[in-house]
């Protein structure tokens, strides 16, 4: 197992959390970025396995085999198209930022790094929140809420065709943030969202107030009428109670 890490176990988990510091991961090259999403891999299924044994003990049903097949097979998919869109995002980000850029902030710092994490989580809700309202965009995600269950195989099911339309929102970072500071957030960003699609983790106390939890994010896949387009975050919870989506109906 460990021989085919690519990364230290425990770095591969804090990264799932977005449990890591600015000096560990900002680069003062684009190309020095590590590949935080492609490096997960393994630790996705490290917990998923984990999940479906607590499940398994419990017999209460939140894996099935066919619903949890296809869930994996999309993020397998999903992954194809990638490199082509990825290319498409940072050099139309770089060149921006190279053409538009109203100043620059050095890569170096703390106070860039944490500016970028704001930036980032903040396109993110808007880009999830158009994604859910504007129909042509919702055509892409609705694929990811199309599971009939929820844990964590169910965080892999994406769409092929959400990176399409993703990348715009994140381009008035490019105003200011150096790319490679960009890059690093997008990825944590999206790996921190992996761990909140499941069932047994309830109540985090007073992170509740602050942080996107697998209670907020529970909400948000629910079907019932209260459910509806609420708790688009992505690591802050914030962005919802500062734009009124914010449901705290729990279950």
């Amino acid at each position: 197992m460990a021989s085919a890490l690519k990364v230290p176990f425990q770095v591969g988990m804090r990264r799932l959390f977005y449990a890591v510091t600015p000096n560990e991961t900002s680069f003062s090259d684009v190309k020095d970025v590590p590949p935080y999403t492609d490096e997960s891999g393994p630790f996705f299924f490290v917990l998923i396995f984990l999940e479906l044994a607590i499940s398994s003990y419990k017999k209460d049903g939140k894996y099935r085999l066919g619903d949890s097949i296809t869930s994996i097979s999309a993020g397998v998919f999903s992954r194809f198209p990638l490199l082509f869109i990825k290319a498409i995002s940072l050099v139309s980000y770089m060149w921006v930022h190279e053409h538009f850029k109203i100043f620059e902030l050095p890569w170096n710092s703390q106070w860039t790094w944490w500016l970028c994490f704001l930036g980032v989580d903040m396109g993110y809700y808007w880009f999830h929140r158009f994604a859910h309202e504007v129909n042509f965009m919702w055509a892409a995600h609705q694929v990811h809420h199309s599971s009939e269950d929820y844990n964590l195989a169910t965080a892999l099911r994406q769409s092929i065709l959400q990176s399409y339309t993703s990348w715009v929102f994140y381009l008035p970072l490019a105003l200011f943030i150096p790319p490679q500071i960009f890059i690093v957030h997008m990825e944590l960003n999206i790996l921190y969202q992996f761990w909140i699609h499941t069932q047994y983790i309830k109540s985090l106390g007073p992170l509740e107030y602050i942080l996107n939890t697998p209670s907020h994010h529970r909400v948000h896949h629910g079907r019932n009428r209260y459910c509806i387009d609420k708790n688009y975050a992505g690591t802050l919870i914030i962005w919802d109670r500062l734009f009124g989506k914010l449901e705290k109906k729990y279950f």
